[in-house]
């Protein structure tokens, strides 16, 4: 890791440990970064003994292993590389977040093509939360883009049955604590004023379990509709209900800018 000044920019350079082949990683880890499943999934496989090191079954989720020289086998069968992917989804309301539900929901699964490597979401949005949703089979990627440190702004339509006076943008800029956790938010405005209700955009640059809702039930503001619309510079745009589409390499690229990690710009030109 390298940091170098940028103006009044700080930016840290994070190279991809695949490109130094001496480096050892545990063999959880490994699956899950050739994108072949969850870490936690992984720890399940090797510890059910499906997984092959080299022609011996390992149980330990941390055996190391070199990715460009090692043989990893699951039930038998060669463990390749999958070709890394990043979705995003426009979320309709009423579906979870989840690849399984115990209840019979409908998950953000059934609004993905049948035929795709193995996906994860980045983060949640809450049942009756909708709009965009990142998912990806990169999972260093995704915890990059979850990491507290990156401040990656999240944005917010949310509609409330309330007229957004002064005092209530005061109060929600102000932050709340709820359950003794405090609930900031980076910036709110008024979207537009109804006779009875407002739409208000609120940006978040730390996420914390259903922060929005919880913020405004502790100032007894009923939530009628909550919609995500931008991630970092990723914007929702178009994409209708229930639509996915994969990341362009722009759009990928923006998305590392904005979490502080440089690479080449992937036309090979100058965005500056």
């Amino acid at each position: 890791m390298e940091r170098k000044s940028a103006g009044p920019h700080t930016w840290i350079f994070i190279y991809d440990d695949l490109v130094n082949a001496s480096r050892r990683i545990g063999l959880a880890r490994a699956l899950s970064k050739l994108g072949y499943c969850s870490r936690s999934q992984a720890f399940e496989l090797i510890r059910a003994g499906r997984v092959t090191l080299n022609g011996a079954v390992r149980r330990d989720p941390e055996a190391p292993v070199h990715l460009e020289r090692d043989r990893i086998l699951v039930d038998g069968k060669p463990l390749a590389s999958s070709a890394l992917l990043y979705l995003m989804l426009n979320k309709p309301r009423g579906v979870v977040t989840t690849a399984a539900d115990e209840n019979g929901r409908r998950t953000v699964y059934d609004c993905l093509p049948g035929q795709r490597p193995w996906l994860a979401p980045v983060g949640r949005l809450d049942k009756a939360s909708e709009g965009l949703l990142l998912l990806t089979n990169d999972s260093e990627w995704a915890a990059r883009l979850l990491s507290p440190q990156t401040h990656l702004e999240k944005t917010y339509h949310v509609r409330i049955a309330a007229l957004a006076g002064d005092a209530l943008l005061r109060a929600i800029k102000k932050g709340v604590t709820a359950n003794g956790e405090f609930l900031p938010v980076k910036r709110v405005e008024v979207l537009r004023r109804g006779e009875h209700n407002a739409w208000l955009e609120i940006v978040l640059d730390q996420g914390k379990n259903r922060h929005i809702r919880r913020l405004l039930a502790a100032l007894e503001v009923e939530v009628l509709r909550l919609v995500r619309v931008a991630i970092g510079p990723l914007v929702l745009g178009a994409l209708p209900k229930g639509g996915s589409r994969p990341l362009t390499a722009e759009e990928k690229w923006n998305l590392d800018r904005a979490c502080g990690v440089l690479t080449p710009y992937p036309a090979g030109k100058n965005p500056f």
